[in-house]
């Protein structure tokens, strides 16, 4: 398969959005039917969810434990669910690890934020002359036929921002919330049904002309996005963002902060159709205090929100068709600094995946007593995204045409980690 790019710029999309959502908000009010029933998107359609932990998680407190290192640190592993081992700070975690798997013998070389957020989500190290495109718009570019139906965005970021679509286009760049569902910039301010109608018509109107100037695929990309945005705004299947309309008894299942609504968000999306939901716990650049951190607060939120997540989709027979992942841009140093803290480390880490078609309940690889290398056969982030692709049944022979004429390979020819797939 081949695609074109596109040339919107983000800022452009978004300054476009806004402005859309200002003349067509009101259309929430007007009571559009839904085209299609969530049961009907779902079904044998997959998903995926990625939690993203930015700043860098130190995995070896938290899948890879060394009791007894130097570098081990004061947690202890507990027994789970699955054939192996984790944190006892994640009590709720090892009750569902039959259903996830953790690669432990994670090898990469970007240990700066944004390369390794950049490589992470795309599988490919940045290029200045080429923006790659990332799991969210790879995933929703390649099974978004399979969702006739769907009205709200394939791509969406819950607490925070993801990498961007590269040269796939802005059509398929994230859409991004709060944990509470909330959108920026779409608001009601009265506007009746006649005015929206006529202000839509004088833009079409506007947009054609300009595509008619053979200005080449931005003007029709722009026009694109206009039409997703006027059913985006007048779509009641926007419902599925009101996080506030779930039972008390599912908060307390995810826990009752950002983290665990984003996390009950994503399993909304889920039963809507939404092929990628990304979502985002940050504060894992812990250069100091890191066990009181991670004890006091970072994992009991953490632990609650996944087991919440994992029991509640196969609850409702959704974990099946939707595969789950775990990871931030690196991990920590097995040294403990002065401070009592970890640096960056890329060097021997681990990425958690689950969900559909993924086998649970194993360690795949291992790391030295110390952690401070790997001693099986390493995988990289090109393996984790083949891993992921294969496992929603997404062709690995998929290539992409980037916007200098370059054929660009899906998961840039990443290896598919068989022991994990099904």
């Amino acid at each position: 398969m081949t695609t074109t790019p596109t040339g919107m710029s983000r800022r452009h999309f978004m300054s476009h959005m806004a402005g859309a959502s200002a003349m067509v908000a009101p259309a929430l009010m007007m009571g559009q039917s839904i085209k299609a029933n969530a049961a009907e998107l779902t079904k044998r359609r997959k998903s995926c969810i990625m939690l993203w932990m930015g700043g860098g998680p130190s995995t070896m407190d938290i899948w890879d434990l060394k009791p007894g290192a130097a570098t081990g640190g004061p947690f202890r592993p507990i027994s789970t669910a699955g054939d192996l081992q984790i944190c006892e700070h994640m009590p709720q975690t090892a009750k569902i690890m039959d259903n996830l798997s953790v690669v432990r013998s994670m090898s990469t070389r970007e240990a700066d934020h944004g390369r390794g957020r950049y490589y992470m989500h795309t599988g490919y190290v940045p290029n200045p002359n080429i923006e790659h495109p990332s799991y969210g718009a790879v995933i929703s570019h390649e099974t978004i036929d399979q969702r006739p139906g769907l009205e709200v965005p394939p791509f969406v970021s819950v607490g925070g921002g993801s990498v961007g679509p590269g040269f796939l286009g802005m059509g398929w760049a994230p859409f991004t919330v709060n944990s509470n569902g909330q959108v920026r910039n779409l608001r009601m301010n009265g506007m009746d049904k006649e005015t929206l109608n006529k202000r839509l018509h004088m833009l079409s109107l506007v947009e054609s002309g300009f595509i008619q100037q053979n200005r080449g695929p931005s003007a029709e990309d722009h026009a694109k996005i206009l039409k997703k945005t006027v059913d985006l705004m007048t779509s009641e299947q926007m419902k599925a963002f009101k996080v506030s309309e779930e039972p008390a008894a599912m908060t307390e299942l995810y826990g009752n902060n950002n983290f665990g609504k984003g996390c009950m968000l994503a399993r909304r999306l889920v039963e809507n159709g939404v092929p990628f939901i990304e979502v985002d716990l940050g504060g894992w650049d812990n250069h100091q205090n890191i066990f009181n951190t991670l004890a006091d607060t970072k994992l009991p939120m953490m632990d609650q929100a996944i087991g919440g997540l994992v029991t509640d989709l196969k609850q409702r027979g959704l974990l099946e068709d939707t595969t789950i992942m775990w990871m931030g841009e690196f991990s920590r140093t097995p040294r403990i600094n002065g401070n009592t803290g970890r640096d960056h480390w890329a060097r021997s880490w681990s990425v958690m995946v689950g969900g559909g078609g993924i086998k649970g309940g194993q360690a795949i690889g291992e790391t030295s007593a110390d952690g401070t290398r790997v001693e099986t056969e390493p995988y990289s982030s090109e393996d984790i995204m083949a891993t992921v692709c294969r496992a929603m049944g997404i062709s690995l022979e998929t290539t992409f045409t980037s916007k200098n004429g370059r054929p660009m390979k899906i998961a840039n020819g990443g290896r598919v980690i068989k022991e994990l797939i099904a």
